[in-house]
Parts: C-alpha cells; sequence; structure tokens
C-alpha cells in the first residue's frame, strides 16, 4: 500500500479525500517533528518510534579495498506493538 492507496482507505472513513490527506500529512509531520527533537513517538497499539544513534566506524570501499571512515549519524527506528505483532500473525 502506498501513501496515496492509504490516503483513499482513510477517505472512506472521514467526509472527503482532502480532509484524509491533511490528516495524514499532519501526522507524519508531527512524527517527524518530535523525532528530530530526539523525542520518542508511541502510539499504543502500533508501535513506537525513535531516533537511534550510531556511532562513527572505519569501513571499506567494496571496489578498491580501501578504507573510509564513516561518521556518526541518527537513525529513525520502528518497533511494532504487541497488537500490530498478533495482527500480522493472526
Amino acid at each position: 500500500m502506498n501513501k496515496s492507496e492509504l490516503i483513499n482507505e482513510i477517505a472512506k472513513v472521514v467526509a472527503s479525500k482532502q480532509e484524509a490527506e491533511q490528516g495524514f500529512k499532519a501526522i507524519f509531520e508531527s512524527i517527524k517533528e518530535a523525532l528530530q527533537k530526539g523525542e520518542e513517538v508511541r502510539l499504543t497499539g502500533f508501535g513506537s518510534f525513535k531516533v537511534n544513534g550510531r556511532a562513527a566506524r572505519t569501513g571499506r570501499n567494496p571496489r578498491t579495498g580501501q578504507e573510509i571512515k564513516i561518521a556518526a549519524s541518527k537513525v529513525p527506528t520502528f518497533k511494532p506493538g504487541k497488537e500490530l505483532k498478533d495482527a500480522v500473525n493472526a
């Protein structure tokens, strides 16, 4: 399912496709802003989003075999909740 298909599914429940798209954008913008601030976003029954740090490390260029330094970075992660896991495995 892609973004537009998800918006169409939401539009079946709310009044219009435009309202569904606005709601969809608002939810994901809010999640993105919270993660940028370093906050965790928990959606009970669905899962949680948070930011994990990756330490700097040394890698290797697969073509040349030359060692390269990979900078530290932040990575958004999602951990599914129990209800979501159960629904998928049902």
